[in-house]
């Protein structure tokens, strides 16, 4: 039976863990929340969001770079979260059963690690197919972020 991650209980979790954007970050920077999302224009997020499977971080990635323009594929880090954090309810149990996406935020910062070199990225009609949802979503208004 899968153990819920919560801010009181956590360390049951291993990594490596991994965080996906659209910046350019050197090891040994701080990932903080406080930020605008790159998901929503003007939202000030209150968690900083990272996971334990790579393919989500890419996700982060590929998306933030496509919806903020950056011009490149974006970046993928090994990140360590340096306080508590829980299961992202964004997609845990709202889009998946339990949490196979491997999604965790904290309020605590995340400290870069190290790039990820060579990645695999996914193909440009996947991306797009996901972009297309996106904003439907965004046009039902329906891209709700549980922040």
């Amino acid at each position: 039976m899968r153990r819920p991650v919560t801010f009181a209980d956590h360390d049951h979790v291993g990594g490596p863990f991994f965080h996906g954007t659209a910046a350019v970050l050197p090891p040994g920077s701080e990932l903080a929340a406080g930020f605008v999302s790159n998901f929503q224009a003007g939202r000030v997020l209150h968690h900083v969001y990272f996971a334990s499977v790579l393919e989500t971080a890419v996700w982060g990635a590929e998306l933030a770079s496509a919806l903020t323009g950056a011009g490149n594929p974006g970046h993928v880090y090994e990140v360590e979260p340096l306080g508590p954090f829980e299961d992202d309810p964004n997609v845990t149990d709202q889009r998946f059963p339990g949490n196979p996406t491997g999604s965790y935020r904290s309020r605590d910062p995340l400290r870069v690690l190290r790039e990820v070199p060579d990645w695999p990225a996914h193909p440009p009609e996947v991306l797009q197919r996901m972009l297309d949802s996106l904003a439907r979503l965004r046009a039902e208004g329906r891209d709700v972020i549980l922040d």
